[in-house]
């Protein structure tokens, strides 16, 4: 039998068997039912419908963590129009860039946001604004309450669809430059979320925090799977320690997701408030996806906090989950070496294959030391970029055919764990000698000194180019950083080769970076290549 899989199909499902179970804890207080959160979104989809809105069309939402963000995700999918989440913390000209870039007819933004919009309004072909507090928020805009107030919910129609038909559109992050359209289609979010709901060991009586922005590649699946499942969303407006802990204890969380810069969070504010409790009735599951955080970092979430931390690895053009290190057979859960296991990217997840591959596009030994890009093939995997047909061939065969090419260099052990060492792009050639940065930020990550820090390649008169560290310091003050350039330099030198060691050191305040917490290199090392014609590592 051959049934087709429709993203609508998970909202269905709980408002089906969990009608009457609570569905959502807003930021605004209130707290909703799936019988009324299925409500708000077919009024949602009676409204566009009534606007114009028509399967196929581009429906963009610019929110936080919110209520009204999961209310608009359905209500845009069960018309088959294209769901277009946008990166809240953008510039209305890349706003402007990704409204155009996409032909999106309406959107809806969070009041905090639309103030990027209305600033590029005449610059697009946008002609549907719905905000959810228009009070607030310059120009014409509608107001997202009575816009549903006014819709019946029984006046819209869904429309047939196919699994194959694209469902949403996810903008890459732009570590890399411009950001493209990844097209996902019903079929590679639904087959995503199966295997994220396996992987993330998700229950019907689980309770998830979203500290995960829900417009990065649509939080990651959790719209579906947390919701299909029949389990809980507790929102949010952003990433705060002290408000992720308060709605980790009062709400009794099991489950979250942060990058490294979020957790590293987490831990400061454990340090500073003298250690408080950090759950509630439930375990907690925390899962990590970026670069790979430290091992102290893990060990200080599962030692003192008491969670047990995931580590994945994907991107938004793979789900993103490809790979989970979670392989507990492999590890001895009294054992520290545990936390240098789950350091790693770790193994393919169900149905999806990863290899890691050389120029030629052979597999690289399983001896741990040998460096190739990962490649990916598998359902959850894009159907390609927005518009972007050579992009897309590129991404596809560059080095073996019909497998997704990450990017990502890496190595393989002998159970098939990947460790990323570097991105393509971050390799660092000084003297003819390749670099890992991460090699150089995970040393670097051991100084007590050293809060946060990334590695580029800087330019050298002498070798071409040269390992540079931008240190964020402990003290958060780089002008009294608690430790010197040269001591950091010698720190590097004592415990690696000592062609890897950094040999120029910057301190700031803070690091670019996306909304997600990857660290945008490319920033950088435009810095530091600015009045040069090239860069030798093509870093």
């Amino acid at each position: 039998m051959h049934k087709p899989l429709l993203v609508t199909d998970f909202l269905d499902r709980a408002r089906s068997h969990y009608g009457d179970q609570e569905a959502v804890v807003a930021t605004t207080g209130e707290r909703y039912t799936y019988d009324e959160l299925g409500d708000r979104a077919d009024r949602l989809s009676a409204a566009l419908a009534d606007r114009g809105i028509e399967k196929g069309d581009r429906v963009a939402v610019l929110d936080p963590n919110t209520h009204y963000h999961l209310e608009s995700a359905y209500g845009i999918m069960q018309l088959g129009a294209v769901h277009t989440p946008l990166n809240y913390r953008l510039t209305p000209g890349d706003y402007e860039y990704i409204l155009n870039d996409a032909g999106v007819d309406a959107v809806v933004a969070d009041y905090a946001y639309a103030d990027k919009i209305e600033a590029v309004r005449d610059e697009v072909q946008t002609e549907v604004f719905i905000s959810n507090d228009a009070g607030e928020t310059d120009g014409d805009w509608e107001e997202f309450e009575e816009v549903i107030a006014d819709a019946d919910p029984d006046e819209y129609e869904r429309p047939e669809m196919s699994e194959d038909e694209i469902i949403t559109i996810n903008y890459t992050s732009g570590t890399t430059g411009d950001p493209k359209g990844v097209m996902r289609t019903h079929r590679t979010e639904t087959l995503h979320a199966y295997v994220l709901s396996v992987h993330h060991e998700l229950y019907d009586d689980d309770v998830y925090l979203w500290t995960l922005p829900m417009f990065h590649v649509n939080g990651w699946g959790h719209i579906y799977a947390i919701t299909g499942i029949g389990a809980k969303h507790v929102c949010t407006r952003g990433v705060d320690a002290a408000d992720i802990v308060e709605k980790v204890t009062t709400e009794d969380v099991s489950f979250l997701c942060g990058a490294p810069t979020v957790l590293n969070m987490l831990i400061d504010y454990y340090e500073e408030h003298d250690h408080p409790e950090m759950s509630g009735d439930n375990d907690v599951r925390v899962t990590t996806a970026g670069s790979a955080p430290p091992e102290a970092t893990i060990r200080t979430v599962e030692d003192e906090f008491g969670w047990y931390l995931k580590h994945l690895y994907g991107l938004t053009e793979t789900g993103p989950l490809v790979t989970i290190s979670d392989a507990r057979r492999l590890m001895d859960p009294e054992d520290d070496s545990r936390f240098k296991l789950k350091k790693r990217q770790g193994m393919g997840v169900l149905g999806t294959e990863v290899a890691v591959v050389d120029d030629d596009g052979e597999d690289v030994p399983r001896d741990d030391s040998t460096i190739g890009e990962i490649v990916v093939r598998g359902n959850q995997v894009m159907d390609g970029y927005w518009e972007k047909p050579e992009a897309t061939d590129e991404a596809f065969n560059e080095r073996r055919e019909g497998w997704f090419h990450t990017g990502d260099l890496a190595v393989v052990d002998e159970h098939g764990m990947v460790s990323i060492q570097d991105r393509k792009k971050d390799i660092i050639v000084s003297g003819g000698e390749n670099i890992s940065s991460i090699e150089l930020e995970d040393t670097l990550f051991d100084h007590e000194a050293v809060s946060d820090v990334a590695v580029v390649p800087a330019p050298s008169d002498q070798w071409g180019e040269t390992p540079k560290a931008f240190v964020v310091p402990e003290s958060g003050d780089p002008d009294e950083p608690g430790v010197t350039k040269e001591e950091v330099e010698s720190f590097t030198k004592e415990r690696l080769a000592s062609y890897k060691a950094v040999h120029r050191v910057e301190f700031v305040a803070e690091l670019p970076s996306t909304a997600t917490g990857k660290i945008q290199k490319y920033e950088l090392r435009a810095r530091e290549w600015d009045d040069e014609d090239r860069m030798v590592g093509q870093g």
